[in-house]
C-alpha cells in the first residue's frame, strides 16, 4: 500500500509516505526528525508494517484445492494496541500466522524507535498508521464488496500488484515461501494445524532470541520446519532443532540431532573444505515435552558460545545428557 523513506530538507530528516494515486506515484511527509540515525529504524519498521499488512489482503488461500480469502483480523492491530495480542492466537494457517507474527514484531520496532522521540512526532506515526488502516480497509470494500472508495481516500490498492518492497526485503512474503508453508499442512486436521501453529512460533520465537543467527551462525529451514546451527570453528559439526512434523509422517515430537558434514568424496576427508558434503547424523535427543522459547535459545546461544562443544557431545552414548544440558541421548543415528 505504502513504501516509506527518508530525504534530508534544511537540515532536518524528513519521513516520506509514497504511494499510488490512479496511475502516478506521489508522496507525502510523515514526520521530521533531527537526523537520519534517528528516521531509519522508522522507516524500517514502517515499510515492515505495510508489507505485512497489506500483502494477505491480496492474495488467494489456495489450501484445500479450494480458493478463499486471508483474514483481515490483523489490520485492527495498525491502531488498536490491544488488538495486538490475537496477531498470537490464530491458527489459520502457517503462512497467514507467521505474517502475523512478524507483523506484532514490525509493531514492536516501531515503538521501540519512536520511544524517544518527542510527541509531536510519535502522534505523527500513530496518525499515518491510522490513514494506512482506514485506506486499505475502504480499497478492500471496494474489491471485495464493490463499496465506493470516498473521495478523500488518497491511496489506491491493487490486489494483484501490491505497491510494497518485498521483492529482495522479505523472504516470507514470497510465493515460494506461502507454497512451502502450504505443502506442510496438506492433509492435516485443524487440531494438526493448531499445533503446528504453535511449534512454528515457538521456533521463530527461539531464532528471532538468537543473537548469533544474525551473523550466520544458523539457518531456519521451511522444509522441517527446524532451526539449523553450525557456528564458526565447530569442525564441521552441526546440530538442528527440530518440531515435530505435522501430521502421520516423520517424527511426532521435539527432537535435537548433532550432525557432521561428510565429503561426498572420500579423498578429500581432512581437507580444509569439501567440494560437496552430506549432512550425517550422530545423535538424537527426543524430547519428554514442548520446550519453551527460551530453552531453545538458551541451547543456541550455548552452541554458539562453544562451538566445539558440539564434538563432545557426538560421543555421548544413548541414555545419558549432553554434557551441560538435561537433553538426554535417545538413540545414535550413525550406527
Amino acid at each position: 500500500m505504502t513504501l516509506y523513506c527518508q530525504h534530508t530538507n534544511r537540515g532536518k530528516t524528513q519521513i516520506l509516505a509514497v504511494y499510488r494515486r490512479e496511475d502516478d506515484a506521489v508522496s507525502s511527509t510523515v514526520t521530521s526528525l533531527g537526523s537520519a540515525e534517528l528516521a531509519a529504524p522508522i522507516v524500517d519498521a514502517l515499510n515492515r508494517i505495510s508489507a505485512l499488512a497489506t500483502v494477505p489482503l491480496g492474495l488467494f488461500d489456495e489450501r484445500g484445492r479450494r480458493v478463499g480469502a486471508y483474514p483481515t483480523a490483523h489490520l485492527s492491530a495498525l491502531t488498536d494496541r490491544a488488538a495486538r495480542a490475537e496477531l498470537l492466537s490464530g491458527a489459520h494457517s502457517l503462512w497467514y500466522e507467521w505474517v502475523c507474527w512478524d507483523l506484532h514484531q514490525a509493531l514492536a520496532d516501531l515503538d521501540d524507535a519512536i520511544a524517544a522521540t518527542p510527541a509531536p512526532i510519535r502522534i505523527a506515526i500513530e496518525a499515518e498508521l491510522e490513514t494506512e488502516e482506514r485506506e486499505l480497509r475502504d480499497a478492500l470494500a471496494e474489491y471485495s464488496e464493490a463499496t465506493p472508495v470516498p473521495e478523500e481516500n488518497q491511496r489506491s490498492w491493487d490486489s494483484g500488484f501490491p505497491f510494497v518492497p518485498y521483492n529482495g526485503g522479505m523472504h516470507l512474503l514470497t510465493r515460494e515461501t506461502r507454497k512451502e508453508l502450504d505443502r506442510i499442512e496438506e492433509g492435516i486436521s485443524p487440531e494438526e494445524r493448531e499445533e503446528a501453529v504453535s511449534n512454528l512460533r515457538l521456533l521463530i520465537t527461539a531464532f528471532d532470541q538468537w543473537s548469533a543467527a544474525q551473523v550466520d551462525d544458523g539457518m531456519f529451514s521451511l522444509e522441517y520446519p527446524e532451526i539449523f546451527a553450525e557456528p564458526y570453528d565447530a569442525e564441521r559439526y552441526f546440530l538442528t532443532v527440530s518440531a515435530p512434523d505435522p501430521g502421520d509422517d516423520g517424527i511426532n515430537a521435539w527432537h535435537v540431532d548433532v550432525c557432521r558434514w561428510v565429503p561426498d568424496d572420500p579423498e578429500e576427508h581432512g581437507d580444509d573444505e569439501y567440494s560437496s558434503a552430506t549432512g550425517e547424523h550422530l545423535l538424537r535427543c527426543v524430547l519428554p515435552a514442548t520446550p519453551s522459547a527460551e530453552d531453545v535459545t538458551e541451547l543456541l546461544s550455548r552452541v554458539s558460545a562453544e562451538p566445539k562443544v558440539l564434538k563432545e557431545w557426538a560421543q555421548t552414548p544413548v541414555g545419558s545428557p549432553l554434557e551441560g544440558t538435561t537433553l538426554v541421548v535417545t538413540s545414535c543415528l550413525a550406527e
